[in-house]
């Protein structure tokens, strides 16, 4: 047999030949089984001498015959091998033949081959075994996370077209809605344009980090992984037969010079020599697949040019600034696994070599371990690199003079606006998160939108005085929409009315999408009792400044000392009108007319957290719309809330359906109806008796039964329709009947 110079790559010569190579490993595995089988049958054999052998070298060269091809070239070679064998296999020929010529056999040849060769070839197979799973579902594992990357390229080019088409509802929203609702229609538009833009960035990103771990998995990965592949089992062979064959020299005298003969054939078997065979009978013509590229959204045509207007700027200015940020450790996190895996390495050579006495199996499996972590440190480094690459070739390094906050996830009890869009932060979870060194406060989701202008570390006072400032500030971008790059307004000049809002200046009873907002413009930081009133626009006709309404706090006897707001001295209580079934996370299944315990009342979007009264219920979320709750006691006279209505508004409230232009819509809950169906009409019943203490609000008696015409819009009011005419009362004073 010939001597190998260069050993041949696996990874290098077999692209993506996973599945071949893995064919003929597990062909190598089961192979092993055949010869601890023929070594246990020949112990047996042995002890009824020569015929008995000759029978056996027979049986075991039609085995060989079989399957030279499968072991030499693989199951599907792409070039046929002819009569040419395996370097192992033309090895073990000689072994058979061998035995051919053995005539005579001892007892105490007989146990050894029991005891030194069928016991630890079982040994070996199932090691081999267990390498060969766990390679198999490393190689799957890679697989899937490429088939992962695909899939979230997919996800995000899906969610990019949905944002497109939001875009052009939102358009074509403009158009079809009334002139006091042209102004709320163009700002969310302009706010859908934001949000497409940032989703375009985000698919192009991902289209780059998904080429780059695709260009990973073919030339990194998967050929690392075939690599891993050695002619350890060959060698082992080799030992084995090595060891039979001091066997079998030192029983029979008579064969010393076959021994001999085939004891120099064995060493002749290198393992380089079946891997070189398998890799040019199977090596195939490949390529690497299409990088992937922007494909635009068929409703909103586009080009692959990355948005740099500044909302864009600041957007990737904050994914530039993370990913810089994580770059440094990742790549000596890199190195770290790379010294790693050359490390282990190095002691599998020494292995090879018979210069290092540990296990090789047990080496593999720690390199195949360390070349795992490496891998997940490497895809991690790619990302955070092509999306450095990616934003600075496209708008330049923008994070070079950024001050960025110290976010921190938060959980807000009280009602707080986000100082970036003004909406409300208030819930059961985590909807936000603050800097902890200025105050700022956002929802989650826009973190990634707020510039980095930090100033640093705020005393108490300076955290009060900036959020008034960036709440008014929000205030002010929620009613003007931001200008377009070549410096117009985006607001259409047909949708644009100056008499519009002049008309409509009414007082609302509730707050826009913020507890902090009232309709008519007054800005109320969490932090302070201040208020800040913005100017009411100007009307055609001339009238008096407006005093604002403020919210309508609950009955004094049910205020906790620390200002949360609880039914009564006790919990309040109640019952479900219908049964629930529980659709999502933290919502509960409950019957109807099961008893509770209001845990957390509604804040504003349709759901209370409720505790059944039967014994180890877990509390949990359900529709106020399901449920009744009992009326607490009623509050002294005194202690009933004054509202602060103007008494020369240019139009009174009680006589008014229209809602003030500035108000924006209550967020709603999810849409859940009862199963007895909604009425089209709701009724409220009175709880106390309530005088009228300003203009727009209305009297009612104990008991009343009134039309409910504007639910609870959360600053603490309703409008009704009693017997004394349409008005507004306190919210908590009334209860849906």
């Amino acid at each position: 047999m010939a001597e190998v110079d260069i050993a041949p790559q696996f990874g290098a010569e077999l692209k993506d030949g996973f599945k071949p190579v893995h064919a003929w490993v597990t062909n190598g595995i089961a192979w092993l089984d055949d010869i601890q089988q023929f070594y246990r049958e020949r112990s047996a054999i042995e002890k009824e001498y020569s015929q008995k052998l000759s029978a056996l070298a027979k049986k075991y060269y039609e085995k060989k015959a079989k399957k030279t091809s499968s072991l030499s070239v693989g199951d599907t070679p792409t070039v046929t091998p002819g009569s040419l064998e395996s370097a192992s296999m033309t090895t073990w020929g000689v072994q058979l033949t061998t035995l051919e010529s053995r005539a005579a056999e001892h007892d105490r040849f007989s146990n050894q081959l029991i005891s030194s060769l069928a016991e630890p070839l079982k040994h070996l197979g199932n090691k081999y075994e267990d390498l060969r799973k766990q390679h198999a579902e490393y190689a799957s594992k890679l697989e899937k996370e490429r088939d992962g990357n695909y899939a979230d390229l997919k996800k995000t080019k899906d969610k990019y077209y949905g944002v497109c088409q939001e875009v052009e509802n939102k358009r074509k929203k403009i158009d079809s809605s009334f002139d006091h609702g042209k102004q709320k229609a163009q700002t969310a538009f302009q706010q859908q344009q934001s949000d497409m833009r940032n989703s375009k960035n985000t698919y192009l990103i991902t289209i780059n980090v998904t080429n780059k771990q695709k260009e990973r998995y073919y030339h990194d990965y998967v050929p690392e992984l075939l690599d891993a592949l050695s002619e350890t089992r060959t060698s082992a062979l080799n030992r084995l037969w090595t060891t039979a064959a001091s066997l079998e020299t030192q029983t029979m005298t008579h064969s010393t010079q076959l021994l001999e003969h085939l004891s120099a054939e064995i060493p002749r078997n290198n393992p380089v020599l079946d891997s070189m065979m398998f890799v040019r009978h199977n090596a195939i013509q490949w390529q690497d697949p299409a990088d992937f590229v922007f494909e635009p959204s068929p409703v909103w045509l586009d080009d692959d040019t990355m948005a740099s207007d500044p909302q864009s700027r600041t957007f990737l200015m904050n994914i530039l600034t993370k990913s810089k940020s994580s770059l440094g450790e990742l790549r000596r996190e890199c190195d770290a696994r790379r010294r790693e895996v050359e490390g282990v390495k190095r002691v599998r050579q020494l292995v090879i070599e018979g210069k290092d006495k540990r296990d090789e199996v047990e080496v593999v499996r720690a390199q195949f371990h360390n070349q795992e972590l490496l891998h997940e440190s490497e895809r991690k480094r790619v990302t955070a690199e092509v999306e450095v690459s990616t934003i600075t070739s496209a708008v330049g390094d923008v994070s070079a003079s950024a001050r960025n906050h110290t976010f921190k996830n938060q959980t807000y009890k009280i009602p707080t606006s986000c100082d970036l869009c003004g909406d409300r932060l208030w819930g059961l979870n985590a909807k936000g998160v603050s800097c902890e060194e200025c105050g700022f406060t956002c929802h989650t989701k826009c973190e990634l939108k707020v510039p980095a202008d930090c100033p640093g570390e705020l005393n108490k006072e300076q955290k009060k005085a900036i959020k008034a400032e960036r709440q008014a500030a929000a205030q002010a971008h929620a009613a003007n929409p931001p200008a377009t790059s070549n410096g117009n307004s985006e607001v259409p000049p047909n949708l644009q009315r100056s008499d519009t809002i002049s008309s409509m200046n009414t007082l609302s009873s509730g707050y826009a999408a913020s507890a902090n907002r009232s309709v008519s413009g007054t800005v109320k930081s969490t932090d302070d009792t201040s208020t800040t009133t913005a100017p009411s626009p100007t009307s055609k006709t001339t009238s008096a400044p407006a005093r604002h309404r403020v919210m309508a706090p609950p009955p004094t006897s049910y205020v906790k000392p620390n200002g949360d707001s609880i039914p009564g001295p006790e919990e309040q209580r109640g019952k479900m009108l219908y049964a629930y079934q529980a659709n999502g996370d933290g919502e509960i299944s409950i019957s109807e007319g099961q008893d509770f315990t209001i845990v957390e009342p509604d804040d504003g979007s349709g759901w209370i957290k409720i505790k059944p009264s039967s014994f180890g219920a877990a509390a949990g979320l359900v529709p106020a719309s399901y449920a009744e709750l009992q009326a607490p006691a009623p509050p002294s006279k005194d202690d009933r809330p004054v509202s602060m209505a103007a008494s020369a508004s240019t139009t009174s409230l009680a006589g008014s359906d229209t809602p003030s232009v500035g108000a924006k819509a209550k967020k709603q809950g999810p849409a859940v109806a009862p199963r007895r169906g909604a009425k089209k009409v709701k009724h409220v019943e009175a709880m106390y008796t309530y005088q009228a203490s300003g203009p727009g609000e209305v009297d009612m008696e104990e008991g009343e039964r009134m039309v409910l015409v504007a639910a609870d819009q959360g600053d603490g009011w309703c409008e009704v329709e009693s017997r004394a005419g349409k008005g507004v009362v306190p919210a908590s004073w009334v209860r849906e009947v």
